[in-house]
């Protein structure tokens, strides 16, 4: 029963372990309890991951980055395309998750996948990437401005940056954008400020400015356990000028 499976990561949610100290420290305390059975409540919860992954260009002998990339589990998503990268980084400052991680690349066998410890904001790789992406991660970074200043920094010119996460429109959006409702605005940065996910009216405004955008949907996705709420998130790829 799906319930009983969640039952761990729903106590974690609404019941989060007090946290302190640096944000790798208050990251491994919320995740700690929840790291084994993450990936499967999260596929319930992130809408457009899949379907993210699977429309990328993957470039053969190419660099991808994945940004806060948790257990590792976009590197599945990629499927036998995997294989075509030289080297797939896999960034993240959760110790809990990146054990998850290190065990899946050791399970399947990844030759050319990385798992490093580090802040997305600070983080320089060796060499340019051809891929960066955010998967439900930027909103957990307190700095986000500074992780996409830095994944920018990380792409080559003419680079893929992607990403799907969640957000909120701004009260006046620009023209053609979608405004969310006053209960919206008010609704979804409560409710997952409670877990430190921090829904912000600025990603795509700054996104939208820093890159040329390749696409971009703005959707509503359905939250377990909240009696048909559906939560905004958006899908955007760019390309680094």
């Amino acid at each position: 029963m799906k319930l009983l499976a969640d039952l761990p990561t729903l106590w974690h949610m609404v019941f989060p372990p007090a946290r302190r100290g640096s944000q790798a420290e208050r990251l491994d305390a919320f995740y700690r309890g929840q790291a084994k059975t993450y990936d499967d409540f999260r596929k319930r919860l992130l809408h457009g991951r899949e379907e993210l992954m699977a429309s990328l260009e993957i470039p053969e002998g190419g660099v991808w980055i994945d940004m806060g990339a948790g257990t590792g589990s976009n590197a599945e998503l990629l499927g036998d395309r995997l294989a075509r990268l030289r080297r797939a980084i896999q960034v993240d400052l959760c110790p809990s998750l990146q054990e998850v991680a290190r065990q899946r690349v050791k399970d399947r066998g990844w030759a050319n996948v990385e798992v490093i410890h580090a802040d997305a904001g600070v983080w320089r790789c060796d060499e340019p990437a051809d891929l960066v992406t955010f998967s439900y991660s930027l909103t957990m970074m307190p700095d986000w401005f500074k992780a996409l200043d830095r994944a920018c920094e990380n792409l080559k010119s003419g680079g893929t940056l992607a990403l799907v996460d969640f957000y909120i429109s701004r009260k006046y959006p620009e023209s053609g954008l979608r405004k969310h409702t006053k209960f919206q605005r008010f609704l979804w940065p409560k409710t997952y400020a409670w877990d430190d996910v921090f829904v912000s009216a600025d990603h795509v405004p700054y996104l939208r400015y820093k890159l040329d955008p390749v696409r971009f949907e703005e959707r509503l996705g359905k939250v377990p356990y909240l009696l048909g709420l559906k939560s905004p998130y958006y899908l955007f790829v760019g390309r680094k000028r």
